[in-house]
């Protein structure tokens, strides 16, 4: 199974729902991808208001 993205939160998953928001509301189009291992220090984390460290998509279709 691929990589697929939460439309809510932006989060990479694989699986059929996001562990974080619960949405089951997901895509299989998305580009680009931040790594957040930090986010209480990170200012990318904050520009895209991301609270758990983890693997999110910039862009979701």
């Amino acid at each position: 199974m691929s990589e697929q993205v939460c439309r809510e939160c932006h989060r990479i998953i694989n699986g059929q729902t996001c562990p974080i928001c619960g949405s089951s509301n997901l895509s299989a189009d998305w580009s680009g991808m931040v790594i957040i291992i930090d986010p209480e220090r990170s200012e990318i984390a904050k520009k895209i208001d991301v609270k758990v460290a983890d693997k999110y998509a910039l862009k979701v279709r």
